[in-house]
Formats: C-alpha cells, sequence, structure tokens
C-alpha cells in the first residue's frame, strides 16, 4: 500500500515546487521595482508604481516558471527532436510566404506601373536626369554660385549666408531707452527728479513694472512721432549669432531719419544693490550697467525694430559686389546644379536660407528707395528679384523641378509682388517703370512648376522604394536611424522593423499605393491654369481617408506624401497676386493717359494689356469696380471660392492670415 501511495504524493510535490519558484519569482521582482520605482527623483504615484509592479512581477515570474518548464521538456531527445521539426515547418513557411508576397507585390507593382503609363504618367527615373550643359552658359558654373545657393555646397570664407541679415541699426540696438539709478531704499526722491519712481518693498511694486513698460512704449513712441514723410512695414530675414537660420521677423523702414533717443530717467528704490543680472530678471529687459549702481535699459522684443531708409541702404551697400556677381551670372541661359542625379535622393536642391536671403535683402533695398522716391534703382532691385527665380527653374529643360524649389519659387514671387506693389502704395512709380514690371509680370507662371514637382514627386519616391535596399530605406524614412543610436532603440521604432523585417512585397504594395494616390495630386488643376480648390480639397480628404486605415500596404506612402493641398492654395494666391499687378500695372497707366481709371477692365485692352488674365479659381473674369474715393477695387474668389464682395484675408492664429477665408484683394 505504501508503493502505491508513494506516486500520487510526487505530482503535488512537483506543483508545489513550480509554485514556490514561481512565488520566489514575483517577490523578488516585486520588490525590485518597488525600491527603483520609489527611489528615483520625481514625484511618486502610488496608485500606478504599485499596480506596474505588480504587473511586472508577474509577469516576470511567468517568464522564468516557463523557461524553467521549457528546460526541463529539452532534457528529452524525442521533444528536442519535435522542437526541431517544428521549427523547420516554420522556417518553411516563413519562407513560402515571404516568397508568395514578393511575387504578388512585384507583379502587381508592374501591372499598376503599365497602368499608369497608359494615362499618360512618366515612371521612368531616366527621363528626370537633366542633360550636360556648358559650363560658360551654366548659372551655377559662375563663380561663388554654387557655393551659395545650392544645399549642402562647401562652405567657403565668402559665404554670403553667413552674411546677409546682419543689419543691427535698429531702433532698440542703438541707444538705450531708459535709464535707470538705483538708490538706498530711505533715500528721498524729489518730484519731478525722474520720469518714474520705483520702491522694492512698495505692494504695487509689481505694478510699476507696468508702469516702466508704458514709460518706455511712450518713449519709443516719440521717437517716431516727429517723423516726417512715409513709412513701411517690411519682413526682414535675420540670422542666430552662431547658427545661420531663417527667422521673419516684422520692423519698419522711415523715409526720414529717426528723432534721436532721450531716455527716460528712472529711480529704483532698493534696499540692497542689485546687479544687471538681476534687473534683467526683474524688469524682463535687458539692462546693462554704467557705473555701480546706474544702469542702461534696452527693450527686448519689445517693440518691432526701426531703421530709415538711408541707414538700411548704407548697411547694405556692402553687398553690391556680390548682386552684381549674380547679374552677370544671370546673363547664363542655362542653370544646373552639379551633383549626383542617379537617384532621387542624391539630387541636388537649392539652398533655401541663402535664396530667401538675398530675395529680403533685396526687397527690402526696394522698399528703402521707394520710400526715398528712387523708382528707378527701386527697379534695379526688383528686375534681379524676379531674375533670380531663374536658378530655381532648372533650365533649359526644367527637370528635375523638386517639390522644394517649386515652393522656393512660389515664395519668392510672392515677395517679389508684394514689393512692386509697395510702389503703387506710394504713387512712386512712373510710366517707364510700370511698363517695364509689366512685362516682367508676364512672364511669371507657377503652376506649371508646381505641376512639374509634383510629377517629380511621384517618380521620385516610387523609384526610391523600387531600388533602394531595405537598409537604405530605413536611413532615408525611419526616424530613429538618424537620432538614435544602439540596436533596442533602433528596435523600438516600428517604421525601422518593418524596413527590416517586412517582405519585399509590401514595399511594392506601398509603392502602388504613392503611386496611384499621387497620380490625383493635379486632379483639381485645369486648362488655362484653372483651379478647383473644391477639388483638392476632396482629394486631399480622399487621401487622407485612406492613408489613415492601418495597413502594412500605405505606411511608407504616409510618410512620403505631403499636404499637396497646402500648396496648391499658397500657388494660386502668389500666382493670384501676379495676374491682379498686371492688371494693375494696365491700370495705372490707363490712369496716366487718361486721369482716372476705366469704367471696366475691357477698356484696357489692347492698349495698356495685350490679354487680361482670369481668376485662377474657376477661370471667371476678375473682379474690378471703381471706388467712391477715385480708386478701383480688384479682387479673386478666393479659396473658397465664393464672391464675399472684396472681403480680405482674416488673421490667423500664426500671425499671418488665412487663405482659404475671404476674397483675395489686391491693395492700391
Amino acid at each position: 500500500m505504501f508503493m502505491n501511495e508513494a506516486p500520487k504524493n510526487k505530482p503535488g510535490r512537483r506543483i508545489s515546487r513550480t509554485l514556490l519558484i514561481w512565488l520566489a519569482s514575483f517577490t523578488l521582482i516585486t520588490l525590485a521595482m518597488v525600491i527603483v520605482l520609489f527611489t528615483t527623483d520625481r514625484p511618486p504615484n502610488k496608485s500606478s508604481d504599485i499596480l506596474w509592479s505588480l504587473f511586472t512581477g508577474v509577469l516576470g515570474a511567468s517568464i522564468t516558471v516557463c523557461l524553467l518548464v521549457f528546460t526541463h521538456w529539452l532534457r528529452c531527445w524525442r521533444n528536442v527532436r519535435r522542437l526541431l521539426i517544428g521549427l523547420a515547418v516554420l522556417a518553411t513557411l516563413a519562407a513560402i510566404f515571404y516568397t508568395e508576397e514578393n511575387w504578388r507585390g512585384k507583379r502587381a507593382w508592374e501591372q499598376c506601373k503599365r497602368d499608369l503609363e497608359a494615362q499618360g504618367a512618366v515612371l521612368d527615373w531616366n527621363k528626370y536626369i537633366p542633360p550636360p550643359v556648358p559650363d560658360d552658359q551654366n548659372f551655377f558654373k559662375a563663380p561663388m554660385m554654387q557655393e551659395w545657393f545650392v544645399k549642402n555646397a562647401p562652405i567657403t570664407t565668402n559665404d554670403l549666408s553667413h552674411r546677409l541679415g546682419g543689419f543691427t541699426k535698429y531702433l532698440d540696438d542703438r541707444e538705450p531707452v531708459a535709464e535707470l539709478t538705483v538708490v538706498p531704499i530711505a533715500t528721498r526722491v524729489a518730484t519731478g527728479d525722474s520720469d518714474l519712481v520705483l520702491t522694492s518693498n512698495d505692494p504695487k511694486f509689481l505694478d510699476g513694472r507696468d508702469s516702466l513698460s508704458k514709460l518706455i512704449w511712450n518713449t519709443v513712441i516719440q521717437i517716431t512721432n516727429g517723423v516726417s514723410g512715409p513709412r513701411l512695414n517690411s519682413s526682414q530675414y535675420s540670422y542666430g549669432r552662431q547658427q545661420p537660420t531663417p527667422t521673419s521677423f516684422t520692423f519698419f523702414f522711415f523715409a526720414q531719419p529717426l528723432n534721436p533717443i532721450k531716455p527716460a530717467h528712472i529711480v529704483l528704490r532698493w534696499n540692497m544693490m542689485p546687479n544687471a543680472t538681476n534687473l534683467t530678471q526683474l524688469l524682463g529687459l535687458r539692462v546693462e550697467p554704467v557705473t555701480t549702481n546706474t544702469f542702461h535699459v534696452f527693450p527686448r522684443d519689445f517693440f518691432p525694430p526701426a531703421c530709415s531708409a538711408a541707414d538700411y541702404l548704407a548697411w547694405s551697400d556692402q553687398f553690391e559686389p556680390d548682386f552684381d556677381r549674380i547679374r552677370e551670372a544671370l546673363k547664363r541661359p542655362y542653370a544646373r546644379m552639379e551633383g549626383d542625379y542617379t537617384q532621387p535622393f542624391q539630387v541636388p536642391i537649392p539652398n533655401f536660407v541663402s535664396v530667401r536671403g538675398v530675395a529680403h535683402t533685396l526687397a527690402s533695398r526696394a522698399q528703402c528707395y521707394l520710400l526715398l522716391g528712387q523708382p528707378e534703382k527701386a527697379l534695379s532691385e526688383i528686375q534681379l528679384i524676379h531674375d533670380f527665380c531663374r536658378l530655381l527653374e532648372a533650365e533649359p529643360t526644367g527637370k528635375p523641378m523638386t517639390l522644394v524649389a517649386a515652393m522656393i519659387n512660389v515664395a519668392v514671387n510672392g515677395l517679389y509682388t508684394s514689393t512692386l506693389a509697395e510702389g503703387f502704395r506710394l504713387q512712386v512709380w512712373q510710366e517707364p517703370q510700370i511698363a517695364a514690371l509689366q512685362e516682367q509680370l508676364k512672364e511669371v507662371n507657377l503652376p506649371p512648376l508646381v505641376e512639374s514637382a509634383f510629377y517629380f514627386e511621384q517618380v521620385a519616391s516610387t523609384h526610391t522604394f523600387e531600388t533602394a535596399s531595405p537598409e537604405h530605406l530605413a536611413d532615408i524614412f525611419s526616424f530613429s536611424s538618424k537620432t538614435k543610436t544602439g540596436l533596442w532603440k533602433r528596435l523600438n521604432d516600428p517604421m525601422y522593423l518593418f524596413f527590416k523585417l517586412a517582405p519585399r512585397g509590401w514595399v511594392y504594395q506601398n509603392i502602388i499605393t504613392c503611386a496611384e494616390l499621387e497620380q490625383k495630386w493635379t486632379a483639381g488643376l485645369g486648362p488655362d491654369n484653372t483651379l478647383s480648390p473644391q477639388q483638392f480639397e476632396q482629394t486631399y480628404r480622399e487621401i487622407d481617408d485612406r492613408l489613415s486605415r492601418f495597413s502594412p500596404f500605405n505606411r511608407l506612402a504616409a510618410i512620403a506624401i505631403p499636404n499637396f493641398s497646402k500648396a496648391w492654395q499658397t500657388t494660386a494666391h502668389n500666382q493670384t497676386l501676379v495676374n491682379e499687378a498686371q492688371i494693375a500695372c494696365a491700370l495705372e497707366r490707363y490712369h496716366l493717359a487718361q486721369g482716372a481709371y476705366p469704367e471696366t477692365l475691357d477698356a484696357l485692352v489692347p492698349q495698356f494689356i495685350e490679354k487680361l488674365p482670369h481668376d485662377l479659381i474657376g477661370g471667371q473674369p476678375l473682379h474690378y469696380h471703381r471706388t467712391t474715393d477715385g480708386k478701383f477695387l480688384l479682387y479673386s474668389i478666393g479659396w473658397n471660392e465664393t464672391d464675399d464682395g472684396g472681403q480680405d484675408l482674416p488673421p490667423n492664429k500664426a500671425g499671418g492670415f488665412d487663405y482659404s477665408q475671404g476674397d483675395w484683394v489686391w491693395k492700391n
């Protein structure tokens, strides 16, 4: 009987031993987690930390027991053999799965490519490689042009982007706007000895800081109040102290020199002697010491900088040799950047910082000449902005037209048009300059360039996905491969794992998604450069809806496809301003000849304009009528495709304008 009962107890002892191992592991892991979580610098969250510790203990103990059981199970050779057979079957199934997915994906892509090419798509990358051009006819082979205007070109000591935007003779950098004198708190200050007295132990001391701000602002207003003549609200391109970074900020150009600054006198009664750092933190303004108890106060981001037109021109004259060098280079008919065109991601692109810096400096100089009543010199600067866009258009073939280059071109032409519009508002342009501007404006045609850029994006993404290795795709599109180091950190990135582990056929399926969706980018572009915002927005919603659905066949497409609707909106707005500027030139020439603006735009044809540009939105004529004050109202119905009666663009939260609302009005 003893022999019969013994075997019944062995399974029970085995289960108890397993349970003891699990409990011991759970206890040790849970305690370790509690110690780690409650000894960190962050404030503990008891409920979540305890739950997390218990979960980790259960998971860790279970894994430990499973490993022990599996190790015990492997002691039998029969089980090892079963494991090897299972692994072999699993490897075979995986090989069949990968082979089938790769074959199916590639076959589907080949069929998709044939269908797209039948619709007119050009997916052969070799047809986007620009042919060589003679060096002596290539803009980028002129001295310094490649170094200045091609991104990632070698930086030289004469690098233009590091020298532009260094103008410092603004109002807030010239002289202090307040003189601060610190005296002991017991000192009695007579009324009238200062503009403002602050006492540190006064309960209203914090309110005194607001009084100080108002005082400084009034000082600034006094500086500009006595200035006669017009002023312009401009946008300047600046750079950081260490690394040139593009930042646009508003400031004022005045036609006349500014009044000299008369600093406000402020007395601070303090129970101790503060230093400049203390006062800077206290007042929120830049403070510099003069003597032991006297400090100068400079406004910091307190008001828009301002300077006279003559001051800015005197500073920017140092770039005249550089601008003359650009003018000379632009006499060459071709613009082909030197670089590697074998792969889309290696194609050279324009240096955004340098291009925009040159354009903003030229626009600022043109504004200053307009303020000083020198239209011929202003025209010369504006002409250079217009011609400067040629380097972005990849002449003679226009290929490859990258989306970066196309949108920089759109932005520069918008700056060009708004700058010449300042001359009309100041009534500075005369007949010769207006006629020259009108001829320049006729050459601006932005929608076809943006359309070419979208075609380039289609072939660039498909060709890259098709030819690049998984490792290269991971380097290009996986964020962690650029910013994280270590295998573990990379393995935490789902996209990195996708590139490494997914079948190649899934990449082909993503190529199909990209190609089919990118084929829709120009669906809202009609004949004669007409655009349908409703069609663009509908297409964008369809694409966004498709990409928002989880599928391994759209992960890469979601990364590669940009917001094309926003690009078309900006393009349509800036080209509309160009078209309105053409008509405005004709209207001003008519006004100079007849003494008044015409009743209708048809009176301008053909003497003052060969053909009236239509409204890009919908293709109808632009809206025009004379106003009671002797001016005119000219506008497009805008992106909302609704005639709002000439209501201008509303501001957006970023401080700009909302192009999707209101009409696109020419301001005269």
